[in-house]
């Protein structure tokens, strides 16, 4: 991201919840190409003493700032734990590039937590420097009790990609751990993930591969001497589950190829879930709890 002025942060909206607080905020993203960009924020009770951990959501397709901290079942759990809540947006939003609206899988709404090389993109798709960089760094800037230096991350769907591979491609061990719910995590062997990384990419999956945005591919090079704790979650009742766009054994015969064992890695199937927010709101305490034990360490 350029060197630049850190911009202000404008509140849009704040909620108490559960003896803390969710608040919304705007502010002019350069990552974004000096779009608006919001994002909502749930600060626990005890961030009124001191710094504390964040947990990191990222949504999926389709999905905006608000679905996670609406329908996911977090804000309990997380305040309990004394763990924030971070919720960026999935996208740039008005960037005015031709057919960015055309389908609900690509453009708005679908930004897949890449930095875009196509010149047609590459000025406002770059969610991945906006999430892991400017975030943070506009946070930080704004006085808010945030302790970046116990980060983990978790998503869905598009999200659990995004949660995924920014984990495992972070040699920077930024975040703690990573957990995803109904992940697509073999992009570059599915449609939706050929779909991004064609359009986005000047080289399509091929520089998807190489750049690490397919977590199949990175848990390969990530040996059992490099520990990683990841949970995945996802219901064999899920229509995208079915038409092969999430592909969650792909990782897992991945992750054991590469000597990750299920303490480390951990799989698990659930009969006859969807891949709605009733599923995540069902196994939302499980994932903060699995993140509470490495934020709070």
């Amino acid at each position: 991201m350029a060197d630049t002025a850190v911009p202000n942060l404008t509140k849009l909206s704040s909620n108490k919840s559960f003896e803390g607080e969710l608040t919304k905020y705007k502010f002019k993203s350069a990552a974004l190409g000096g779009l608006d960009a919001q994002f909502n924020l749930f600060l626990p009770k005890t961030a009124s003493t001191g710094k504390v951990p964040v947990l990191i959501y990222l949504a999926g397709l389709t999905c905006t700032e608000d679905n996670g901290a609406q329908k996911g079942g977090f804000l309990k759990e997380a305040a309990t734990a004394g763990i924030a809540l971070l919720f960026p947006d999935t996208s740039p939003r008005g960037a005015g590039v031709e057919g960015e609206n055309e389908d609900w899988d690509f453009g708005t709404g679908a930004g897949f937590y890449l930095n875009a090389t196509n010149p047609k993109y590459s000025v406002h798709y770059n969610m991945l420097t906006h999430v892991t960089l400017e975030l943070p760094q506009i946070i930080e800037a704004a006085g808010i009790p945030i302790d970046f230096n116990r980060q983990s991350i978790f998503g869905h769907s598009m999200g659990g990609h995004g949660a995924l591979t920014l984990y495992l491609a972070s040699r920077t061990k930024q975040y703690r751990s990573a957990s995803a719910f109904s992940p697509i995590a073999n992009p570059t062997q599915c449609p939706w993930g050929e779909k991004a990384f064609k359009g986005y990419l000047q080289g399509g999956i091929e520089e998807a591969k190489k750049a690490g945005y397919d977590a199949t591919e990175l848990i390969k090079q990530r040996g059992k001497d490099e520990p990683v704790h990841i949970l995945v979650d996802y219901g064999t009742g899920d229509d995208f589950y079915k038409k092969d766009q999430l592909l969650p054994e792909n990782f897992l015969k991945a992750a054991r190829d590469a000597g990750h064992d299920e303490f480390q890695v951990r799989v698990r199937s659930h009969a006859d879930y969807d891949h709605s927010y009733f599923f995540i709101s069902t196994f939302a305490s499980d994932h903060v709890h699995f993140h509470a034990n490495f934020l709070k360490a």
